[in-house]
Order: C-alpha cells, then structure tokens, then sequence
C-alpha cells in the first residue's frame, strides 16, 4: 500500500508564556515524501515541559527514521518499542531534579506499507475521519481515548458528557512521558488497513479542544469546507480565545495505491497483551486492532 498525502500545521503559543508543544516535521516543514507525524504537548505548571515534549519529539522520529529508512516500509511493533524507550531514555538524560517532573504527552501516525499506525499517551488526541457532502453524514472513523481522570469517570459513568466539559479537573491525565520513572507509562498503538482515498487524519494536542466537539469536528472536516488550509483556518478561528497552546498536524490521504495484497494482522501469540479490537463503523478491511506496550 502506498499513498500520495497533503498536509498542514498549526502551532500557536496562545496566551500561555511559553509554547509547550512539539510537532514532527517541524510547523510549515513538512514534505509530500512525510510519513511520520508526531504531535507531544508539554506539561503545564510542570519544570520545562517544552523541553519534554522536544526531546521525545525528536528522538521518538529519530529512532523511527533509522530503523525504518524506507518510508513506506515495514514498521513493526518492536520499532514501535524501540523508538518508545529510545525517547524515555533521552529524557532520563534531560530530568533537572525538579520536584514536579517535566512531562510530556505523545501522539504518532506512520503510514507504512501494510496502512497506518496511531500511538499515544495522554490527552492529546489522533482523529480518523471520512468526509462526506454534509456535516451529517461526515464520520469520525476512529479517534484515541484520553489518558485523563475525566475519561476515566466518564467511561464507569461518574460523570456524564455534559458534565465532564466543565468538569474543574479536566486537565488531570493519567499517563504521561517523564524522566527517571520507576514504572514507565505505557502506550496504546493502534493498526488499521482502512485507508480511503480523501480520508482525513488529525493529530491534536487539548487546547485544539476546548471549543471543540465532534459536530465542528464533522463540519471542519465535510467537503463543504474546501480545501485542507481553509479546514486549517476554521479551526484557528474556533481557537482564536483558548487558553492554552494549540497545535495540530492534518493530513489528507489524496490517493491510495494498493499495489499487493496486506497480510492479515495476527494478534495472537505476541509478546504484548492485546487489549481489544475495535472495529471502526466503516466495517473496514481490518478495522482497529489496539495493543498496549510498555
């Protein structure tokens, strides 16, 4: 499988002092040849998040490129590992004793030669979407669940959707990437060969979202927008008074080339537990299959 992609950044500081976001390729860097997109947002309130979500930006992409140099190669779950501890262990090097440790955020999306992978920790989010003529008939295909206290309530029903957006600690999440960990938090990495030529992928950190819910998602997102810079500019214009750095990589599958048959994914006898497959609404070729690592 191959693709042919379009894309577009954001990346604003807001009103915070500092921007805490990272993104690979860097903003307004990316090129048609890109198949690796990383988004990691910075703690708040936390000793140089900046420098969190820097560093595993960059060592995260840089462990992928060497041990995936073709970009529409392989991309297995162990160099999905590798590229995880190599990013924790450049960030063991760069812990400064604070006592509330620097921490980062991770959101990935490879595209590879069986489709794509989406990996994350924390509250950033990844987006698979469908657009169609209508905002109605737009389909959110998949989309990663929070790793946040108000996720966790939502889901055992302490809470309902209408009170979680106003819920005072909303900004809590319950996995992070920090240095010097005695128990390393785990990623959820999720494969799918339910690519579609148009199909849209958004990778967001929160402050994309506080104004934000699926129905501006669906309409964002639907034909009637146009193209992906004006999708780009409608979502500045909902974060235009939000509170906290806002970034985002969108990217458009503008054509798929299947050129061999993809192997059945085997999820079973793996070394990592598997966690569930999720089948996406689309009854695609594979759905999602979604694995936990270490």
């Amino acid at each position: 499988m191959k693709f042919e992609l379009e894309t577009c950044s954001i990346w604003e500081q807001g009103p915070r002092p500092k921007q805490e976001d990272s993104i690979y390729p860097a903003h307004n860097n990316a090129t048609t040849a890109d198949r690796l997109f990383i988004l990691c947002d910075g703690m708040g309130g936390h000793s140089s998040g900046e420098v969190a979500s820097s560093t595993v930006c960059e060592s995260f992409a840089r462990s992928i490129h060497s041990t995936c140099p073709e970009a529409e190669g392989d991309f297995t779950d162990d160099d999905f590992k590798a590229a995880l501890i190599a990013a924790y262990e450049e960030l063991d090097k760069q812990d400064n004793g604070a006592a509330k440790k620097m921490g980062t955020t991770l959101t990935m999306l490879k595209f590879y030669k069986s489709g794509i992978a989406i990996a994350h920790i924390g509250d950033s989010r990844v987006y698979h979407i469908r657009p169609a003529d209508t905002a109605e008939d737009t389909r959110i295909v998949f989309q990663t669940q929070d790793h946040s206290l108000v996720n966790d309530l939502l889901k055992i029903g302490e809470l309902t959707p209408e009170e979680a957006r106003n819920y005072p600690h909303k900004n809590i999440i319950t996995r992070a990437m920090q240095p010097k960990m005695e128990r390393r938090c785990k990623a959820d990495l999720c494969r799918s060969a339910d690519v579609q030529t148009g199909d849209y992928f958004m990778l967001c950190s929160d402050g994309i979202l506080e104004q934000m819910e699926d129905t501006n998602i669906k309409y964002i997102f639907s034909n009637r927008t146009g193209d992906i810079q004006n999708k780009a500019e409608l979502i500045k214009k909902l974060t235009a008074n939000n509170r906290d750095n806002h970034s985002a990589w969108l990217v458009r599958v503008v054509n798929v080339i299947n050129d061999e048959a993809a192997p059945t994914e085997d999820t079973q006898n793996q070394d990592t537990p598997t966690v569930s497959e999720k089948k996406n609404s689309s009854g695609g070729i594979f759905g999602y299959i979604s694995k936990l690592f270490k």
